[in-house]
Parts: C-alpha cells; sequence; structure tokens
C-alpha cells in the first residue's frame, strides 16, 4: 500500500521593487529628489496603496487612528494674505476679529475635547508674528491644557529668536507651521512672507526642541509636480517633522481661490500615500477638507497611511465633521482611536 507524502507549501508575496533612489532616501542616505517623488505619485494606484500599506505597517498599527482638536483661540485680523485664509484682514469673508482667548474659556475646551477623546489639543491664533508678550500668555494656555495630560500643541505663525524656548518651558509638545506648498507655487498664493520665513522658524522651534507639525494645503491650482515639490521639501527637513498634517482646500467666499476648481479626490489619496512613504515614522494627519470628502475617501486615505485626524468643534474657522460621526465611521472600519504616545 503507497503511502502519499504531504508537503507544506508556504506561498510568498513578492515584495514591490523599490528604486535605489528611494531605499537611500529611506535610510536616511539621500535626499529625496522631486523626480523621484513624482514617480510615486504617477505609480498605478494599486501598486502606490500597497507600497504605503506596507511602510505604515511597518511603523504603526494601521487599525488606530489619533484624535486631535484645533481651537482658534485668537481668530481674524491677520496682516497676512494667504489667498486661501478666511482669517485674513484684507478678505471680505465675515469673520470677525476677536481678541486671545482668557485661559478658563480655554480650559473649558481642551476639557470638553478630552471627554470627546483627543489626545492633542492645538491651538491657534492668527497673527503673523506675535510680540513677546502675546507668547507669555500664550505660555499660560499652554500651562492650562499640559496639566490636563493633554499632549499641547500650537500654531501662532512666525516665531522670533527666544519664543520657542518660553513655549517649551511652559510644556508644549509641538508647534504646527505649515510650507503650505512647494516654493515654486508659493509665491502665487502668498506674497507676505517668503518660503526662508516658513524654514526659519522651524528652525527655531527645533532648537528649542519643541516636535514639529508641518504639512502643506493641495488643491490650490498647483501641478501634480509641485505637489512632489512640497512632500520632497517636507521629507528633506533633518528630522522630516513628527506630524505632517495634509489639508484639502477649503474654499471660502471672499478669498481669491475661493472658486478655484476642486482637485481630484484620489490625487487627494495619492498626497496622503506618498507622504506616508516618504516620512515613515511621521503621523499623517487629514485636516482641512474632511468635511467634503465623504466617507469613502477617508477610508481610502487611512489605507493610504493616515493615522490623524482633527475632529469636533471647528478646524479654526471652517467646519470639521462631527465628533459621532468620526466614532461611527472607525467602528464602521473596524479601526479605533490610538492611545497618547508615550514621551
Amino acid at each position: 500500500m503507497s503511502h502519499v507524502a504531504e508537503q507544506i507549501i508556504t506561498l510568498h508575496r513578492p515584495r514591490p521593487q523599490v528604486s535605489q533612489t528611494e531605499q537611500a532616501a529611506q535610510a536616511g542616505e539621500q535626499r529625496w529628489s522631486v523626480d523621484a517623488i513624482e514617480s510615486l505619485f504617477n505609480l498605478p494606484f494599486p501598486e502606490l496603496m500597497h507600497r504605503a500599506q506596507t511602510v505604515h505597517r511597518e511603523n504603526f498599527d494601521p487599525t488606530r487612528v489619533e484624535f486631535a482638536t484645533l481651537l482658534s483661540v485668537k481668530t481674524g485680523g491677520c496682516a497676512e494674505d494667504c489667498g486661501y485664509c478666511p482669517q485674513a484682514a484684507r478678505y471680505d469673508t465675515g469673520v470677525e476679529a476677536s481678541k486671545l482667548m482668557e485661559p478658563a474659556e480655554v480650559l473649558a475646551a481642551a476639557q470638553r475635547a478630552q471627554a470627546a477623546g483627543a489626545t492633542r489639543f492645538c491651538m491657534g491664533a492668527a497673527w503673523r508674528s506675535p510680540k513677546d508678550r502675546d507668547i507669555e500668555k500664550v505660555a499660560e494656555l499652554v500651562r492650562t491644557v499640559k496639566a490636563l495630560g493633554l499632549e499641547t500643541c500650537a500654531t501662532l505663525g512666525m516665531l522670533e529668536d527666544g519664543h520657542a524656548q518660553t513655549l517649551q518651558s511652559a510644556g508644549l509638545d509641538y508647534y504646527n507651521h505649515n510650507l503650505d506648498s512647494a516654493p515654486d507655487f508659493y509665491g502665487d498664493i502668498i506674497t507676505t512672507r517668503d518660503y526662508q520665513d516658513r524654514l526659519d522658524t522651524l528652525a527655531r522651534v527645533r532648537s528649542a526642541g519643541v516636535k514639529v507639525c508641518c504639512g502643506g494645503i493641495v488643491g490650490m491650482g498647483e501641478t501634480r509636480r509641485q505637489r512632489a515639490g512640497l512632500v520632497a521639501e517636507l521629507a528633506n527637513l533633518t528630522p522630516y517633522p513628527e506630524s505632517v498634517p495634509i489639508n484639502n482646500l477649503v474654499k471660502v467666499e471672499g478669498t481669491p481661490l475661493a472658486h478655484q476648481a476642486d482637485l481630484d479626490p484620489f490625487e487627494f489619496v495619492r498626497t496622503i500615500a506618498v507622504a506616508r512613504i516618504t516620512m515613515p515614522t511621521a503621523r499623517v494627519r487629514l485636516s482641512a477638507g474632511r468635511q467634503q470628502m465623504g466617507d469613502g475617501v477617508q477610508a481610502l486615505c487611512f489605507l493610504a497611511g493616515a493615522n490623524s485626524i482633527f475632529y469636533g468643534d471647528k478646524l479654526l474657522t471652517t467646519g470639521n465633521p462631527d465628533t459621532e460621526a468620526d466614532v461611527k465611521l472607525l467602528e464602521r472600519l473596524g479601526m479605533s482611536r490610538s492611545a497618547p504616545e508615550a514621551r
């Protein structure tokens, strides 16, 4: 009687081919070129998503998403001319200028955010560059929020020498200062400060030991190559930002970009995926414009490597999906909120 020998065969899915440029950049041996990043953008959508998912799973639990809240603690009246921003004083957008909020008001907002599941609380103020007295007042707000056990973040415009250190001493964990766009598109959107001003502020933040939250806005009329140029600038910062908010333009009547054509949703997802591949350990955050995306596109963004969202109340002066809808979306996807990162 013959016996049939059993043999276990393991099938291995071939790993995607990675260019030498990509390998070197991932290893920190070489800067990401705009050409290399544009090549990622140009990949077939399934291939790009697979690469992004591979990188994401190597660094994070793909089922968990960080919840962060952004509160405008000083709204409107900004002297800048950013073409997308309803807080610029020169544009008639219906946004009324306000004074800096009092600590008790900010505390109440932070407590609501914490109760709703936020682990990071960001405070934004519409200044071109805060004065010393403004920094001291914001430092008090930082101490107030930090006492709750939340991660703290602030976005206040350009910082002068010593400002970042004052905020760090008060307990600031992150400072947000977006590059907004690629250098060769920047002048089409903003004329009241230049690209180097932004880089100088980021350098001051780094030197003070504060983590960097830095991203940009897509859908402002830029080309795909210019989107690649933005990602290249972010990925080539030394080190690249710990948090990378990717914003989809929210068109506000009264601003120069109010009637800009919509960006293809798949192009936005591609931007998320490319950010994930080029900045493997960063928190890639879905920020402004999420309300207009719909659940399907947001789910694709999570698949592409986004693992942080702004939710609740207001994202500065544009609405956010409400908290309950965000929680229900994650439940439908079998995903959950992440716990605060160990520090």
